[in-house]
Formats: structure tokens, sequence, C-alpha cells
């Protein structure tokens, strides 16, 4: 999803906020672009924008699981494609998970030209079903040019290139309310301890501490494959992530037990389980950020994303809205990333242009400079985000190391690791409202994982 920021402060923010896979993402040029739309501010120096077919009279359909601001936002980059090829461009509203809404779309005849996938296994499930199209050789010249070899790679299968990255999400970050923390006393933790310890602070000053978005399952995800990542390492991530190892393994239990600190505790999170599970992820932010030092809740976890919904309270990111990464449970604090990807599902001339386009660092400007929005574009002048909580976890995106891990669930199965209502999103839902059964969690983790990989 859904497709995230990590940061800290300042040099905290350009270390620990890198973001997003587990390859080494090439460094950022200096070089500035204008804002007249013609500059793309790449760091090659190239001061031309990214050149478009004409496409008059043509129509180019994209669908996207994005809503409200997200999709606003995105909408004022296919207004841009628009104006530069003469095309007439139409958002489609995509129902989650995707990839089923796309087989409806496809069973019917009238697929979009592009979607935006948010998972590597749906690109996967695209190529295999024969829906996607490999990228052209314009959109391939752009992502040369723009991204580094493992963005690429990330969006290719079996060596072909399928996916542009568009969006980059840090998912390892903790946003708080600055009026709360300042009035309880309490400083940005490091470490799950400090959390913890800082939860109980801020409910003693008389604020609950944690928002949780129980009602998407997705959050809850995230929640765990961070303290997985800091607990476990990178190397039982991986084998968690392919099933190489179950999830009956102690590592899981471990890592499940470490969450139950927080989970198993209902006077720290907002509304208790039963609140936090009718509690849907923009609501989980809006009420962390409305109310001063008397919010509903202190904290809430997310990723970089969680910039959008801030931007729909009063409340201002640097001073009201602050953010820290993930804190270590382990010896190193977890760097989790996702992103959305742009695949062709239309042989169309419409369809590669715009791929070119959103491989280019002139898309990403439109929709950096709105806010809530992290690209892996290199090129990308930094200067084009809204401010410095942006751009800090932007420069991090683009230094970020080997010691990053792209989001586990959207590795997996979507029956298993990205459906609602269905295995890993619901049983951890379960898990929050009995986080005192680990053990019957774990075997229906594994039970669900089983036939999800074997299909």
């Amino acid at each position: 999803m859904h497709t995230p920021l990590r940061m800290s402060k300042t040099v905290k923010a350009a270390v620990a906020c890198t973001v997003v896979l587990a390859f080494t993402v090439a460094g950022c040029g200096d070089d500035k672009g204008g804002d007249d739309g013609k500059d793309t501010g790449r760091s090659s120096g190239t001061d031309s924008a990214v050149r478009l077919p004409q496409l008059n009279g043509q129509t180019v359909q994209v669908a996207a699981v994005w809503s409200g601001k997200e999709q606003e936002n995105f909408v004022k980059v296919l207004d841009e494609f628009e104006k530069r090829t003469g095309a007439k461009v139409t958002f489609v509203p995509a129902q989650d998970p995707i990839v089923n809404f796309l087989g409806t779309k496809i069973a019917g005849g009238s697929p979009p030209d592009v979607a935006l996938l948010p998972q590597p296994g749906a690109i996967r499930q695209a190529v295999q079903r024969a829906w996607a199209k490999p990228v052209g050789p314009e959109a391939k010249a752009e992502l040369a040019k723009n991204y580094s070899a493992g963005w690429q790679k990330t969006g290719q299968v079996d060596g072909v290139q399928y996916g542009v990255y568009y969006k980059a999400a840090n998912k390892s970050l903790v946003w708080y309310n600055t009026a709360v923390f300042e009035a309880a006393g309490v400083q940005e933790p490091t470490t799950w301890q400090e959390f913890l310890t800082a939860a109980e602070t801020v409910s003693a000053y008389g604020v609950t501490p944690v928002s949780v978005a129980g009602a998407d399952g997705w959050t809850l995800t995230d929640w765990f494959e961070n303290i997985y990542l800091s607990q476990a390492g990178p190397e039982k991530y991986d084998q968690l992530a392919a099933h190489t190892i179950k999830w009956t393994d102690p590592s899981v239990t471990r890592a499940l037990t470490t969450l139950a600190q927080l989970f198993g505790r209902p006077e720290l999170i907002a509304g208790g389980a039963d609140g936090a599970l009718q509690t849907e992820f923009p609501a989980s932010v809006s009420q962390t950020f409305t109310g001063g030092d008397r919010a509903k809740a202190a904290m809430v976890f997310e990723g970089d994303f969680v910039g959008v919904t801030i931007g729909e309270t009063k409340a201002k990111i640097g001073t009201d809205a602050k953010v820290f990464p993930f804190p270590a449970v382990g010896a190193k604090a977890p760097l989790v990333g996702g992103g959305d990807a742009a695949v062709a599902l239309k042989d169309s001339k419409g369809a590669q242009a715009l791929l070119t386009f959103l491989a280019s660092p002139d898309a990403a400007r439109i929709q950096a400079a709105a806010g809530g929005f992290v690209s892996p574009n290199k090129s990308l002048d930094p200067a084009a985000y809204p401010n410095d909580v942006q751009r800090n976890i932007a420069k991090a995106l683009i230094a970020a190391g080997d010691g990053v891990r792209f989001d586990m669930s959207d590795q997996m199965p979507q029956a298993f690791g990205g459906t609602p209502g269905k295995g890993l999103w619901k049983l951890l839902q379960d898990f929050l409202k009995n986080p005192k059964d680990t053990a019957g969690i774990q075997a229906k983790l594994e039970s669900d994982a089983a036939k999800a990989y074997a299909g």
C-alpha cells in the first residue's frame, strides 16, 4: 500500500529514516532545477523536460487504490500529463486488493491502460496472468537516468522491466503530538523499552499514548514487521517473507510476545483493543493531532504518508507534529519500506508515455510539492519537498542501504499478506483482540500461509 517517513530530528532523520528495499540506492546529485516545468532538476544537469509524444484525441485510464488527498495530488500529476500530450486521462478508483479489481475489469474487457500496484507480488501476478506489458524504451531510458539499479530491479520479473516505482514509502516512523510530549516531559525514545516507558509517562499525564488503526489490518502487519526485523534481523526477515521458515518459528513467538507488551495493555491504546479495531487509518492520525495537549492520543505509528492526513488537520508538521524512527527492539532500529509501481496493462502509446512521465523527475516534482509523498527518483531536487521533514526523509531514501527491507506482507501471496479480513491482516486483528494467545495465532498464521504459498 499502502503504499511511508522515518526520522527523528535532523541528523537522526538523515541516518535512521533511510527507506525501502534490501538493496543499496545510489546517491542524489546537488543540481537544482527551476519551477517552470521544463527543468527536470536531474543530477545529470539536463535542463529539458522529459520528451513525450502528442496524444491528441487518445484516452488513458489509470487505476489505483488511492483516495482522498493522495488521489487528489496524483490527479495533479495526470493533469500535467494531459497538458503536455493532449491526451484525456481518467483516474479509476480501484478497490483493494487491486489484483482482484483488475481481474474483474480485464474479464469484462475494459482494463485500464495503467495500474499502480502496491506489491512486488502483485506485479508478478500481473505478469503470470499475461496482463502486464513490458516497459518501453523511452520509459526504460528514464529509469536508467533517474533510478538506482535496485529500484529498477524491484520492478522486474525474470529480468524483464514491467514496473516503474513512482512512489516510495518509509514504514518505520512514529509521529507524535509535540504539545503532549512537552506537557508530559517526554523525550523521543530510541529503544522499545524507552518507547514503553514514554507511553506510561504520557498515560500518567492523562492522555492515552498510542493510536492504533486496528480496523485496517495492514497497519498491524507493519507493527509486526518492524519489531520482527529489528529483533530477528534481516536474514530471518527474508526467510519468513519467503516462507522458508514457519510462522511457528521461535523468532515469531518473540516478536509477538514483544508486540503484546503494547497490545496487551489496553490503557496504552486509544479506545483500548475494541476501540482500536474500529479505528481506521485516517482517524488514527487525526485523533492524534486534534485537541492540542489533550488529544485522544499522543503517538501514531505509520509511514511518511501520515503527512497527508496531518495536513487535513490544523497541526503543522515540524512544530505541532514531529516524528522519530521506530524504536530499536534488537541491536538496530528497523527500516521497512514499500512502494507503488506503475504497470502498463495495454499495448498503447498512451500507457507507455505515462510510464515515461512517471519515471521522470517532472512528475515526481508535482506530487512532492503537495506533501505526503516520497519519490525514489534520485534526480528529483530535494527542494521540491514542502518542508524539512519530508526533505530529510527523501534524502535518506536516496541514501538507503542494505539494512532496509521491503514490506514483508507486500512480498507474500496476496491471499495471505494483502487481503482485508483474511490471512495475516485478519489474524493480527485477532491478536490485537487477544494478545495472550500467541501459540494459537502462530498456528493459524502457519496454516493460512502454507495454503497461500502452495496455491
